[in-house]
């Protein structure tokens, strides 16, 4: 795609429980599946992902999407997750909203009460289910990739004094810390501090052993910190703040960090099979997760959330411009 031919980018912006999610078909990419079509964006497209997400036409913390094809017959689309930082390999919150798109701006043609859309995302493919209210999509429910814990009770020395995480997969892995032992909390007042904080995570755990996926080493490495804290025991109740890739908060409870979780807290025996875990984001959402299934040291989760259309839009970029593709504060 040529920015400077003064051809219009089109975008819808859904949000999911506060997260923005910028949805934007950019044509064709090669490659014949979602992760192979990631790497060929990562080589040619992250000129339009700055574009896209940069100020002033985004932010710092802005998400997005590009629609792909599906990996094969067997599914209905395909995305490319990115954000201000690169692309990612899995977003939760994305998807709940690329369903909630698709059925709302009729790319998938439906007139049921419930219906099943499949999504092939970098890590896998996504099982969604969506209920559906007079056109309008009343939630998303989506069954994730198979989610496990990859290290326990691991100690890291940090500015801030040291702390004990855990390790887990649900999509991306994600570094889980209990903030009681900081005594920090999850709301918006402490939130420079856990930035701060997970940028130390993310540097001083890249050359340990901690993260590495078992079959796609594209999937490897932490990509973000979940800053967690217990509400509720009865039925299982948390906040958390997430924070992923350089420093970029998600304002919603984050769908592949709720997999992520639910891996840890089943290994702990906090959670059972079936049970309810709802987990509140820093803006005020909550996703509802459940481990609906056991495979060795796998757990498949189900993860529940509703997103909802904030704008439609039209970018340019005029040639004379100074800033050009934009740029970043932080």
């Amino acid at each position: 795609m040529d920015l400077e031919s003064g051809s219009s980018i089109e975008s819808c912006d859904y949000h999911t429980a506060g997260e923005p999610f910028r949805i934007v078909d950019a044509g064709p990419m090669e490659g014949s599946t979602v992760i192979e079509r990631r790497s060929w964006a990562e080589e040619n497209l992250d000129d339009l992902r700055k574009f896209l997400v940069h100020e002033p036409r985004g932010h710092a913390d802005m998400y997005g999407g590009f629609i792909v094809p599906p990996d094969d017959s067997g599914g209905d689309l395909g995305v490319v997750f990115f954000h201000s930082d690169g692309f990612s390999t899995a977003c939760g919150h994305g998807t709940i909203a690329l369903v909630t798109w698709a059925i709302e701006s009729g790319f998938i043609k439906s007139k049921a009460d419930h219906l099943e859309v499949v999504i092939d995302v970098p890590s896998g493919r996504l099982f969604t289910k969506a209920k559906i209210l007079n056109g309008k999509v009343e939630s998303v429910t989506f069954i994730n990739v198979p989610s496990f814990v990859s290290a326990k009770e691991v100690k890291i020395d940090t500015a801030f004094g040291p702390i004990i995480l855990d390790v887990s997969f649900g999509g991306a892995f994600y570094a889980s810390i209990e903030t009681n032992q900081l005594g920090l909390n999850t709301n918006s007042k402490d939130l420079n501090k856990l930035i701060e904080i997970s940028k130390e995570i993310k540097s001083k755990t890249q050359n340990l052993k901690l993260a590495e996926h078992p079959s796609d080493r594209r999937l490897s490495g932490i990509y973000g910190s979940i800053f967690y804290e217990t509400l509720e025991e009865k039925p299982l109740r948390q906040r958390n703040i997430t924070i992923f890739a350089d420093g970029q908060v998600d304002r919603s409870p984050c769908g592949s960090g709720t997999s992520a979780r639910l891996a840890l807290l089943h290994e702990k025996n906090l959670i059972k099979t079936n049970e309810p875990f709802f987990n509140h984001g820093i803006a005020g959402g909550m996703f509802k997760g459940q481990v609906i299934e056991t495979k060795e040291t796998d757990i498949i989760t189900s993860i529940e959330g509703s997103a909802y259309c904030c704008s439609k839009s039209s970018f340019y970029l005029d040639p004379r411009d100074p800033i050009g593709m934009g740029f970043k504060l932080k």
